[in-house]
């Protein structure tokens, strides 16, 4: 984290460009002179009466007042939000599958049972008179439950598929009616009567409605554990960072407010859509990280410029105008990755894009409303109690000046060997991504639950003594008149199929009928999912709607596939426009979509490694399914894909202010990584701890989510960020910068970037230079004068926003 710990000291020679007397080209203040002393009326303008400054510094203290009312607001908002969430979400809404299943439901409520109660004889076997009188009799009281219906048992019908194949054990089968959040509370309301021992026989609860209600409850609990985890640890990398107990605070503050204000996100989605409740694991993680990460870039700056300027008003001003702008810049990229999961018709993603989209712009608002008004108010304070004075006892005070120096000596490396380190990176990232070559896509069961969770117990029971996967099995429904015979037919050559071992029904209603048919072999295997296909081609005289656990993952899988290259294209534009913009070239937008994909190779890598292969599943704590569940990489993707771009726009930010300053394309990168390096470094370590808090979640699909993206960010700071990217940026040397003219007067117009105004009548170098240099840089380097009469350097085509070019300066003129 070396780089970021502290501001440069306020005695002594200041940094090239941060103080000392003013310069001609409009330069800042140093000391304590007003703020824009000596400059420009338009620079003093800039300084003063830069429009958001104004909103978020005038009244400091009821901005702080109104944020603490609204945060109480959205305690008691989103309290109880847990409760309003679903665990589902996966199946395409617009199915067949989904229609079948709605369809019997209506038709055939005990065709889709999702309530099972696994009675276990012991020693005796279910035939026992004793056991058999017992389990009716649990049946018969089942029926009269109110929200339960369907109700049927192996001692009721005699189906084989209901009975343990070593005869101890067997199954009451029934259906709990209403959404999601009344299903949880009628079986908070029953289990407890039949769990347990009821003379000769001894009740375990399961099935889809125990699995769902067993994981909410579960992922609420690892929530706030993982919160009590996360928050300390990242107060003791934020004081590493900063040294300022003050400063390491604030960050936090504003990291508790987005969660606080993450509950009241989803409280209100809740009531316009369906709302997983793995978003609110995922979206409070998000909110947390990236609030702190926010805050983090703000008051680092912050302190920078306050140490050259007495003005708070000033430091505040310089700040939004430069790290606010870039941190919302990067909020926008973030939020674009996750919009394009509303392209898939699955809520689960659907739910992820609105609330990560809302949290996101929260932690973005957090930090550049209530952060500032804090900042104004603290002022030089905010270097208050250092806690790292006690561990520096044999340091000079300025022994800070020369922080980042060995980013510079790493970039300055790279650079050097720029052919070996990009070709060294990519293969490693393409060696560590292999893997996900061999992934499996299958549907999120009683698995994700830990092995000691009553409803997992049930169902691994089932898997392993029952015959052909009960509840597993496939339902097929049956439109339109037709005959006893023409069913029969139908059966018969269903029941033909290699892949079946057994057909049951039809049962008819009106002019509708089902069939149970059950594969061979895993539920939701190769088998069962080439059955589904079969079935549906299947030309028969009535109408036919296939669904069951296969099925749902077919057309899951088909709907994912079709939407998932405009969601490609959607995210690859949009990543192409913003970037462009932050940096006028069309190079370098082309490289941050490809090296941000490549970042993520070892993350999905690992993914299909350790969970979907179960290597490490000891220690992680975790039962591995064999498969991935189909909507997870797109989450994980878009996720990932965000943060690694909110990293990009960080560093490329730095960059272009540094190359818009002397043009030289070398300098700019060696700079840009030693200005940003330790700081996109420390701020990737603790939105990975975050991450990693999350991870230990005991469900599945969570922990694969915290430790997966927490392994992204990490591989795309440390490797991507600090190798990749400048030995890239090397090779491609001052065409990195080429746009063509079109392009360039667009950018000219309309482009953003992180710095401040160009003060009237300066120098295109002094515009350009006006509030971006930061402290720090390498001793000895020669200062610009900017003067207004300096002669005019040569013009140097296609290389946007670079000091000399006749045609920008005078748009640049114009604009200031």
């Amino acid at each position: 984290m070396t780089g970021v710990n502290e501001p440069p000291e306020r005695g002594g020679a200041a940094p090239r460009g941060e103080g000392g007397p003013t310069r001609a080209g409009g330069d800042r203040a140093s000391g304590g002179a007003p703020p824009g002393a000596g400059a420009p009326p338009s620079t003093r303008a800039a300084v003063r009466a830069g429009g958001w400054t104004r909103f978020v510094t005038a009244r400091p203290r009821l901005s702080l007042l109104t944020a603490l009312v609204l945060t109480l607001l959205a305690v008691l908002a989103g309290s109880g939000v847990a409760d309003r969430l679903g665990s589902g979400g996966w199946e395409d809404p617009a199915a067949e599958s989904t229609y079948a299943t709605k369809a019997l439901e209506r038709e055939f409520p005990a065709s889709q049972p999702n309530l099972l109660l696994l009675v276990d004889a012991g020693r005796s076997s279910v035939a026992d008179p004793a056991v058999a009188a017992e389990a009716k009799r649990l049946a018969a009281r089942l029926a009269t439950e109110k929200g339960v219906t369907g109700v049927g048992s192996y001692w009721q019908s005699g189906a084989p598929a209901l009975r343990a194949r070593d005869g101890h054990e067997a199954l009451i089968a029934a259906r709990i009616t209403g959404d999601e959040t009344a299903m949880g509370r009628t079986l908070d309301r029953i289990a407890p009567s039949y769990r347990g021992a009821h003379g000769p026989v001894r009740v375990r609860v399961g099935g889809p409605v125990a699995v769902r209600h067993e994981m909410q409850t579960i992922i609420r609990e690892d929530l706030t554990r993982a919160e009590l985890i996360a928050l300390p640890v990242t107060l003791v990398l934020l004081v590493m960072v900063f040294g300022s107990a003050v400063a390491a605070l604030l960050p936090l503050g504003i990291g508790i407010v987005a969660i606080l204000g993450t509950n009241a996100v989803l409280r209100g989605l809740t009531e316009f859509t369906d709302v997983s409740v793995f978003a609110m694991n995922l979206t409070t993680a998000l909110g947390l990280g990236l609030a702190i990460d926010y805050a983090l870039f703000i008051v680092r700056r912050f302190r920078e410029e306050l140490s050259t300027v007495a003005d708070p008003l000033t430091a505040v001003g310089t700040t939004l105008r430069t790290a606010g702008r870039t941190v919302l810049f990067s909020a926008l990229t973030v939020a674009v990755s996750l919009a394009a999961m509303l392209l898939f018709p699955q809520y689960f993603l659907r739910s992820f894009a609105y609330a990560g989209m809302a949290v996101v712009l929260l932690a973005a608002a957090a930090a550049l409303v209530l952060l500032p008004a804090a900042l104004m108010l603290l002022g030089h304070r905010v270097n208050s109690l250092d806690l790292r004075r006690l561990f520096r006892r044999g340091r000079q005070p300025g022994a800070t000046r020369d922080q980042g120096t060995a980013w510079a000596r790493m970039a300055t490396l790279v650079m050097r060997r720029a052919p070996i380190f990009a070709l060294a990176t990519t293969a490693v990232l393409v060696l560590l991504g292999l893997p996900f070559l061999g992934v499996k896509f299958g549907t999120a069961d009683d698995r994700q639950l830990p092995s000691t969770a009553e409803s997992h117990v049930v169902q691994q029971h089932i898997r392993e003594g029952f015959p052909g996967s009960p509840g597993g099995g496939l339902e097929v429904l049956a439109e339109g008149r037709a005959t006893r015979e023409q069913y029969a037919a139908y059966k018969e050559r269903v029941a033909a199929l290699p892949q079946v071992l057994r057909v049951d029904g039809p049962l008819v209603k009106g002019d509708s009928a089902y069939f149970t048919v059950l594969p061979r072999g895993e539920a939701v295997g190769d088998a069962a999912q080439g059955l589904v296909r079969e079935l549906r081609s299947t030309d028969v005289p009535f109408t036919t709607k296939v669904t069951g656990t296969a099925a749902v993952l077919v057309d899951s899988k088909h709907a994912i596939a079709e939407q998932l290259p405009w969601a490609a294209v959607f995210i690859a534009v949009v990543t192409l426009l913003l970037v462009f913009l932050l940096t006028g070239s069309v190079l370098i937008p082309i490289q941050a979509v490809l090296l941000n994909a490549l970042s993520l190779t070892a993350m999905f890598g690992a993914v299909v490694w350790v969970f979907q292969d179960g290597h490490l599943s000891g220690p992680l704590g975790f039962t591995s399914p064999g498969s991935i569940e189909t909507t997870l990489p797109v989450l994980m993707f878009c996720v990932a894909f965000g943060l690694s771009m909110d990293y990009g726009v960080f560093l490329l930010s730095r960059i272009k202010e540094e190359y818009d300053h002397h043009g030289d394309h070398r300098e700019a990168v060696r700079h840009g990584l030693q200005r940003t390096g330790g700081l996109i470094t420390a701020a990737a370590v603790i939105l990975a701890v975050v991450m990693v808090a999350i991870g230990t979640s005991r469900v599945t699909n969570t922990k694969m989510l915290g430790l997966g993206i927490a392994l992204a960010v990490l591989m795309d700071a440390m490797i991507v960020r600090s190798l990749l990217v400048p030995a890239v940026m090397r090779l491609t040397g001052h065409a990195t910068w080429w746009a063509p003219a079109p392009l360039r007067r667009f950018h000219a117009r309309f482009g953003l970037s992180e710095g401040e105004p160009r003060p009237a009548g300066g120098s295109h170098e002094d515009g350009e230079r006006q509030g971006r240099e930061t402290p720090g840089e390498a001793p000895g380097e020669p200062e610009e004068s900017g003067s207004a009469g300096e002669p005019e350097q040569p013009e140097r085509t296609g290389q946007p926003g670079q000091p000399g070019r006749t045609g920008e300066r005078d748009e640049a003129r114009t604009r200031g």
